[in-house]
């Protein structure tokens, strides 16, 4: 009797491991993704919701945002103060115009004018400047490469965006949550001659003033970096997006140490052929330092959209673009540029494709994803 006991124990126990087993494999498979499931592919593009968080729409004009509603992609519009191209209070007409003919679809940012920084009440200007244009249904501002490269005080000194004179207004975008997007100084190509230039020579030959190699008597790429940083330093709870890879294009390593030192800071991928370029020579550290980073990377093109009298050719040539960004991201197909020559794309990971193309632009802009004014802020 005792011998049946001990069998039917036994065959008691042998049955719990099995069902034990049997539940344990069945989570498993639930959370397990198969391989085609890890990786988006091409056709995915449109079902992904995208955000293109560095646009310059300077025109009223609605085919290029009629495409991005096509690919199913909201679009940050940033207005500059910049001295050429469309003035800062029209492209300001033109992001509120967009704003609200596209709710949901288009966003924007705001600017400040320095156009009066030498007067006693230049920072309480700039403030209520931004008051108002938080009003009108700003949900961040810009600050662009005047400062550093154009802007000079009383004395003839370049003034650089750590300046104590900017604290005021850097603290009232902290205090209140706004981001700030910076373009701060310029490819380091910026100071080489055209002919050592591998990707920005169609630029600085149109624009030969913000070609540093022919003025040296300007501040040097290391103190526009410095001074961006000091900048940080004052500000830690700043929530600041460096665009164009933070002016940091060149070497992923120096990214990767302002990552690593401002935590507040995220960076805005508008120098793709930059990441071309990385790719091509190390494609492992490439796609090590996306997935590695990917909380703080924005997908982000800087295009100017004007005015065209041929909106399908605007239109295909948007969706084409934003194809072969995808293509990079979510392939390793081997692919070309003509400056660069061959590279493999980084076929990223589904959560990683998700976060620089929707999540991210939610976390550092909040407001994208309703689009409502910062009512509260303009008080």
């Amino acid at each position: 009797m005792i011998n049946f006991l001990i069998f039917l124990f036994l065959q008691l126990l042998a049955l719990i491991v099995f069902l034990q087993s049997c539940t344990n494999t069945s989570k498993f498979a639930a959370v397990t993704k198969t391989p085609e499931q890890a990786f988006y592919a091409l056709e995915d593009f449109k079902s992904v919701k995208k955000a293109d968080t560095h646009v310059h729409l300077n025109t009223s004009d609605t085919p290029y945002i009629s495409q991005a509603r096509e690919d199913n992609v909201r679009l940050l519009d940033i207005v500059d103060d910049r001295p050429f191209g469309v003035p800062m209070k029209k492209q300001e007409e033109i992001a509120i115009q967009q704003i609200n003919a596209f709710p949901g679809r288009v966003v924007y940012a705001t600017t400040f004018s320095v156009d009066n920084w030498n007067k006693n009440d230049w920072q309480d200007e700039a403030i209520a400047s931004i008051k108002n244009s938080l009003g009108n249904g700003a949900i961040a501002v810009k600050v662009w490469k005047n400062i550093g490269m154009q802007l000079k005080d009383k004395n003839g000194k370049f003034v650089m965006i750590d300046n104590p004179r900017f604290d005021p207004i850097l603290n009232y975008l902290a205090e209140n949550q706004v981001p700030l997007i910076a373009h701060l100084g310029e490819p380091r190509e910026c100071w080489l001659p055209l002919d050592q230039m591998v990707l920005n020579k169609g630029y600085y030959s149109q624009h030969p003033e913000y070609h540093m190699y022919l003025h040296p008597e300007y501040p040097s790429y290391e103190s526009q970096v410095k001074a961006r940083d000091n900048m940080l330093e004052k500000h830690p709870d700043l929530r600041f997006i460096g665009a164009h890879l933070a002016s940091l294009e060149w070497s992923l390593d120096e990214l990767s140490k302002r990552l690593d030192r401002f935590p507040n800071m995220a960076a805005d991928l508008a120098r793709m052929s930059d990441l071309y370029v990385h790719s091509k020579k190390d494609w492992k550290k490439t796609r090590d330092f996306f997935i590695k980073y990917q909380d703080r990377l924005l997908y982000a093109t800087d295009v100017q959209v004007a005015a065209t009298k041929d909106p399908l050719a605007m239109k295909k040539q948007a969706h084409d673009s934003r194809i072969r960004y995808w293509t990079f991201f979510t392939t390793d197909e081997q692919m070309n540029e003509p400056e660069v020559g061959e590279f493999q794309g980084l076929k990223l990971p589904r959560e990683v494709v998700d976060k620089i193309y929707q999540l991210n632009a939610e976390k550092w802009f909040p407001a994208i994803v309703t689009g409502k004014k910062l009512t509260a802020l303009t008080n």
